[in-house]
């Protein structure tokens, strides 16, 4: 079976612009609803595809944070050579790490963090989230137990550097919280991991921001944005973009 990769989008609307970021071993997929929900209330949104994501797991281990960082700060560029002066940016997951970093980094109007981690996470946890990739991709591809069995023993054998990379990034961007100064809206899923609830109240005692909010949801798990709470979340982002002095 030949797979259509997901694809980058951009919802154009008003001159208000959001860049929305998805998750590790995510795409595209993992903000598409919140974006149209955004534009079809008068903003613009833009979300790049990280390097090697939507793709076989062989190009995913080939990549790393430093290539999905710079997908994000081009997706933050186009969103500039297309006029807009005020930009947001929400994200989920690693997403909502690049987030951080970009208010960390760029101006921006606000920023929504959706599941961010901001704890150190176990290589054992990243390798998993990695080698499910792997056996739903293979399963996408329409291969059988048996040989997906036999391609997983190979696939384990290969060097992923990129979860130690990617383990710093959260590290490094944790630690430099104390440089985001924009508004921010801090979003963690009851359903979760508790170091994601852990996490939320890190990042919102470190930013250097007076204008922040943290709100938990208690149905929803890691990537809230495809959650039973979807709705919910989508409202209260829109209405923290819209309390923005844009």
């Amino acid at each position: 079976m030949r797979l259509v990769a997901p694809k980058p989008f951009t919802y154009k609307g008003g001159n208000k612009a959001v860049l929305l970021l998805h998750g590790f071993t995510g795409n595209t997929g993992d903000v598409r609803r919140l974006g149209r929900y955004l534009n079809q209330r008068g903003y613009t949104c833009h979300a790049p595809l990280f390097k090697g994501h939507g793709m076989g797991p062989d190009k995913l281990i080939e990549t790393g944070p430093d290539d999905w960082w710079q997908d994000v700060k081009a997706g933050y560029r186009f969103l500039e050579s297309e006029g807009f002066k005020e930009i947001a940016v929400a994200g989920v997951s690693l997403g909502g790490v690049f987030s951080l970093k970009i208010g960390e980094t760029f101006p921006v109007k606000g920023v929504v963090s959706m599941s961010g981690p901001a704890k150190e996470k176990g290589l054992d946890d990243l390798y998993k989230r990695v080698r499910d990739y792997a056996r739903e991709y293979k399963k996408l591809e329409g291969k059988d137990e048996e040989q997906i069995t036999e391609e997983l023993k190979e696939f384990e054998h290969k060097p992923m550097p990129t979860l130690k990379n990617l383990r710093q990034t959260i590290v490094d961007t944790s630690n430099n919280l104390g440089s985001l100064t924009s508004p921010l809206f801090i979003l963690y899923g009851g359903l979760d991991e508790t170091l994601y609830k852990e996490s939320a109240q890190i990042i919102y005692d470190h930013v250097n921001t007076e204008n922040k909010q943290m709100k938990g949801y208690d149905q929803t798990g890691h990537i809230m944005t495809l959650g039973g709470e979807r709705d919910k979340i989508y409202e209260d982002i829109y209405d923290f973009l819209n309390s923005l002095n844009w």
